[in-house]
């Protein structure tokens, strides 16, 4: 079967693509095997293929990637080509998606507990752009309290996590703020976004308001600042960081989390889960018309190493996706 593999760590130049075996074995108890129609590609494929932060390291291979590693990828869609003893509701035949290891690969193995059955209609290349991304936003605005009449200021709108945190915060009732670059308004606003702010020169507190809950999505935005518009009781939740080789600014959201104790603000290091049971919470905002992922741009599995670009570039609007089968 076709996969992409790495070798060594570094840029998009150390992937190849390469005839590789499939899986030998049937899957185990809790498993299922996957045909993978169409995989996503997130910020933590970037992070895998370059080897960074060098904290992660030890989880990632010393030297160069391990085994579990070697093939980049999580997100997936596809269907069921085999299922493992004791899985129950899934057959083979049946459309698929979720995360698994190494997901830019024509085959893979997954637990059960990490799938949920894709809403219908919604494409394959659809259902790839929800799993890690997705859950990342819904897990975070379920977890931070989102209730009807609040106010929520979501950072970092555009991407492929913010664009779905607006619209599942819209979702939950609120009125959200998306701050984004200058090209990113209209997105933001056909969300659900009530009010948009432009970070290339709008403050952070332009409205001239308090909100309930600050989603602060991969930004270099100090925390004091970010406490600055929350109010007396709010939440600010920390989606991924920027900043250095060693700890690419994790340091920064679990500083925030240490202090947490100690403020009058709720301050949340978000570690989101692959559950398939979130993800099949979240199909069903999908299947109401809540929440559709937007896609940015989609590459054959031959021009994955473009996709990763695009996302690394941190350019994208929405989700990238790499198709395997030409029919997703």
């Amino acid at each position: 079967m076709r996969a992409v593999v790495q070798h060594r760590y570094g840029g998009t130049e150390v992937l190849g693509l390469e005839e590789v075996p499939a899986p030998t074995r049937s899957p185990g108890t809790g498993e299922v095997l996957v045909r993978v129609g169409a995989a996503a590609v997130d910020r933590g494929t970037v992070h895998v293929m370059n080897g960074l932060p060098l904290m992660a390291r030890p989880a990632f291979g010393l030297r160069r990637p391990s085994p579990r590693w070697r093939t980049p990828g999580r997100d997936l869609a596809g269907t069921v080509e085999a299922v493992g003893p004791g899985v129950v509701g899934w057959a083979t035949g049946d459309p698929v998606h979720g995360t698994a290891d190494g997901s830019l690969a024509e085959l893979v193995v997954t637990s059960a507990g990490r799938i949920a059955h894709p809403p219908e209609g919604l494409s394959t290349v659809e259902a790839a752009a929800l799993p890690i991304s997705g859950l990342t936003a819904y897990q975070a605005v379920r977890d931070a309290g989102v209730a009807p009449g609040q106010r929520v200021l979501v950072v970092g709108s555009s991407g492929g996590v913010g664009h779905l945190a607006v619209q599942c915060a819209v979702a939950a009732g609120a009125t959200v703020t998306a701050v984004c670059g200058p090209g990113g308004a209209d997105l933001a606003r056909s969300l659900g976004a009530a009010h948009v702010l432009d970070r290339t020169h709008d403050t952070i507190d332009a409205e001239g308001v308090r909100y309930d809950v600050v989603l602060d999505i991969m930004s270099n935005r100090r925390r004091r600042d970010l406490r600055r518009v929350l109010a007396e009781r709010g939440t600010l939740v920390c989606i991924g960081t920027q900043g250095g080789r060693f700890t690419d600014g994790v340091h920064r959201s679990a500083a925030a989390a240490l202090l947490s104790p100690f403020v009058r603000h709720r301050l949340v290091m978000h570690v989101s889960k692959e559950l398939g049971t979130d993800l099949a919470e979240l199909d069903t905002l999908v299947a109401a018309g809540a929440v559709r992922p937007v896609i940015d741009a989609t590459y054959p599995l031959e021009r994955a190493a473009d996709a990763i670009d695009h996302v690394a570039s941190g350019r994208a609007r929405g989700k990238v996706v790499v198709t395997l089968d030409a029919a997703a």
